[in-house]
């Protein structure tokens, strides 16, 4: 157990290289004042951990779940049950992030809504659902303080990308809306902290935290892959679904999302400095 835990946190500080390396090698060390420093509002903290989700759930979508599917993968909303032999669906996907980091000590909320959910309790209501309709609209991130909980808050546009969310979500029993199509915003992933702004230090917590999230949901499917009794169960190693019946492990699943998406976040960051 203990051995998992270390492989995790080293599976999770290397997808993003957050404070350890930079496009051209190991940044000079700041100073404790530095880090201290307020470097970055709470909105530009929230979108850069939202682009790391997009890149992340759109990967995850289209190369495991798109792609598992047509080697005869499966994937539920019931997945945990001992009875149930699949892995999670991206909604589940990204609810299993949002759980992991809940349970982490970095105060940063996250949530999947929408106007026509699949569960009734991810309708947005009040400001939200007035922002949601905006957002169907032009598609552009808002922002709004929530008096209530007194968080930050920030809501981007969730799309339909790929074929396996819309055959998903209109094939539903619980379905409010049987019509989507591709490119449809379906919804809203909504992110919360806090704080108006954020030191360095601050900043790398929340986007290490996203990234440990991501890490305990897909080791916890590939988990249970091994627990299978009477489905195939595919190959875990280097090579993707669109090969065969494979499934990459963590750290390749991981290291794409590196290569696709920190690149923009490390530059950033590094811009702080």
């Amino acid at each position: 157990m203990e051995l998992t835990k270390i492989k995790k946190q080293i599976i999770a500080f290397n997808v993003l290289g957050i404070a350890l390396v930079s496009c051209g090698g190991v940044p000079e060390e700041k100073s404790a004042t530095a880090t201290e420093e307020k470097a970055f509002s709470v909105e530009e903290v929230l979108e850069m951990v939202a682009k790391e989700n997009d890149v992340t759930r759109t990967l995850y979508t289209k190369a495991i779940v798109g792609k598992g599917k047509k080697q005869g993968m499966k994937f539920d909303e019931d997945w945990r049950k001992d009875d149930v032999e699949a892995g999670p669906l991206p909604a589940l996907f990204l609810r299993g992030v949002a759980t992991s980091i809940r349970k982490g000590p970095v105060p940063l909320g996250l949530y999947l809504g929408s106007d026509f959910p699949v569960n009734a309790a991810n309708k947005f209501e009040g400001k939200q659902a007035e922002l949601f309709d905006q957002i169907k609209k032009d598609q552009k991130p808002q922002f709004f303080y929530d008096e209530d909980q007194k968080l930050h808050t920030a809501m981007f546009a969730d799309l339909a990308s790929a074929g396996a969310c819309v055959s998903c979500h209109n094939d539903h029993p619980q379905t409010t809306k049987s019509d989507w199509k591709l490119g449809d915003v379906m919804g809203a992933t909504t992110w919360q902290y806090p704080k108006d702004s954020l030191t360095y230090k601050e900043t790398v917590a929340v986007l290490n935290s996203y990234a440990k999230g991501t890490v305990d949901i897909y080791m916890e499917y590939l988990d249970e892959i091994e627990a299978f009794k009477e489905s195939e169960k595919p190959e875990i190693g280097n090579k993707w679904p669109e090969e065969g019946n494979y499934l990459p492990t963590a750290e390749v699943f991981l290291d794409s999302v590196r290569k696709l998406a920190s690149y923009e976040t490390m530059k950033q960051l590094v811009a702080s400095k």
